[in-house]
């Protein structure tokens, strides 16, 4: 199954859902225009799998694209099995893996609802090294995987 975007979506602040949008511009070294999570960090872009929104979907939930803060919303690549340094081509640009999954601090509604959220176990992160354009149906590429 060929990896795709399902959805790039944006907040303005931390610690909120994100809304979809129907393309991103992405800054190198930075992130996404206009984000709350952009700036000079490890943590710049935000990637869950569609399958992992599925799961919080099966157990009862109405939650969609952005719901978990995630900045992109994939299809067909596990995200959580790619290791620390792996390069990925999304549209435009090239990232690289610096983090997977996170520790949340504070529970979100989502854990409230649910009794578990996916994004600290499933969700990963990346660092631009090549800024350009995001939109839904671009392919993701699996540039290089570090060992």
């Amino acid at each position: 199954m060929a990896s795709s975007v399902i959805a790039v979506s944006v907040s303005k602040n931390k610690g909120e859902r994100k809304t979809p949008v129907d393309h991103v511009n992405v800054l190198q070294n930075h992130g996404i225009e206009g984000d709350g999570h952009a700036g000079d960090w490890h943590r710049q872009i935000s990637l869950l799998a569609q399958e992992s929104i599925e799961k919080m979907q099966r157990l009862g939930l109405s939650v969609t694209a952005g719901d978990f803060a995630e900045n992109i919303t994939t299809s067909g690549v596990d995200l959580p099995s790619l290791p620390i340094g792996t390069r990925l081509k999304v549209g435009e640009t090239l990232m690289e893996v610096t983090q997977i999954g996170k520790e949340c601090h504070t529970r979100c509604a989502i854990y409230y609802q649910a009794g578990d959220c996916v994004m600290p176990k499933e969700g990963i992160f990346t660092k631009v090294l090549q800024g350009g354009a995001i939109k839904p149906g671009d392919a993701i590429k699996i540039i290089e995987i570090l060992n």
